[in-house]
């Protein structure tokens, strides 16, 4: 692996508050990859199986664990320098089913 993310997630791993943070972190880069990717770069059928796959394991988290990591996510977004990394942080509690339970 090779730009940003690797050095992102290799290099500065010692400052995340938690273990939970670091694996959100670890997670977001993986998805916002598959988001960002082209139809040449990985098939479009496996990367909406990865994605789904979060999906389902999300809806397997508590209300409480949703609500956290909907929290974390929100503090992963205001620290975010990237706009469009930003927007994408933003935007998944509700595009993962992090907020089902508050409708």
């Amino acid at each position: 692996m090779t730009g940003p993310c690797c050095h992102d997630l290799l290099g500065s791993a010692l400052i995340y508050p938690s273990l939970t943070h670091a694996l959100a972190e670890a997670l977001v880069d993986v998805l916002w990859f598959l988001e960002g990717c082209e139809d040449e770069q990985m098939d479009p059928d496996d990367a909406i199986k990865v994605l789904e796959g979060v999906g389902h394991l999300v809806s397997k988290l508590s209300s409480g664990q949703r609500s956290e990591f909907a929290d974390l996510l929100g503090t992963m977004a205001e620290a975010e320098s990237d706009p469009a990394r930003r927007e994408f942080l933003e935007g998944f509690p509700e595009g993962f089913g992090l907020l089902d339970d508050a409708v």
